[in-house]
């Protein structure tokens, strides 16, 4: 374990070219949104560069950037410190997301060919391969390219450039209930593959809605154990 509690090969390489305060900004978005570096958890501007292997400007300009976006919370003589997001931020984020994930569930039944469900087959199976296998990671990974790609068999560009403004924080939000939401999560992305390919859009509609909702419900109930 480092000092700033990062695991040992947790920490992303800074992939050429492009600005560094870009790649730094986003290689520690990664490390939050994973979970790597954990909700209240004090940022050490030293640490994070020499873990980074870049000086502490470009650190700080990307803290700074974290905290514009809501990611990080800068506190007047203390520091900055990941954000600990509220239960009202959560739920009306998780609600969001079960509005836009709901429609992109109707038009993807209403669009989709044959090869579109079979794209959404092979996601499943990986993320049930990875529930079995005990590899919260990949899972969480899957089920993130699952959503995005019922998003794009929706074949709505507005609709899947709002669920992309939420697609990192639901992942963020996801991430400590993969384990508990297990196999039964993919049990429901199955239901919901079955109502794309007999194409009835009530079906695919109802199945989101009652699987995003699941989850919100899963992540309330976790934090309030937490607490």
């Amino acid at each position: 374990m480092l000092a700033t509690g990062l695991p040992q090969g947790a920490v992303p390489k800074l992939e050429r070219p492009g600005p560094l305060r870009e790649r730094v900004y986003e290689a520690l978005l990664e490390l939050i949104t994973t979970r790597a570096l954990r909700p209240g958890q004090h940022l050490v501007e030293s640490e994070l560069a020499g873990h980074l292997g870049v000086s502490r400007q470009p650190v700080r300009e990307a803290l700074q950037r974290l905290n514009t976006d809501g990611w990080v919370d800068l506190r007047p003589a203390q520091g900055a410190f990941v954000h600990k997001p509220t239960e009202e931020e959560a739920d009306q984020l998780l609600t969001v997301r079960m509005l836009l994930e709901a429609e992109a569930a109707r038009l993807a039944a209403a669009n989709t060919g044959s090869a579109g469900v079979a794209e959404l087959e092979r996601l499943c199976a990986k993320g049930e391969r990875a529930v079995l296998d005990d590899e919260v990671d990949v899972a969480v990974a899957t089920n993130a390219e699952f959503h995005a790609k019922v998003m794009e068999l929706a074949g709505n560009a507005v609709l899947a450039e709002l669920a992309a403004q939420v697609g990192r924080r639901v992942r963020w939000y996801y991430t400590p209930v993969a384990r508990q939401r297990g196999k039964q999560s993919w049990i429901e992305h199955r239901e919901l593959i079955a109502a794309i390919a007999d194409r009835d859009e009530e079906r695919a509609t109802a199945v989101m809605r009652a699987h995003t909702e699941h989850t919100r419900r899963t992540y309330h109930e976790r934090e309030r154990e937490d607490s």
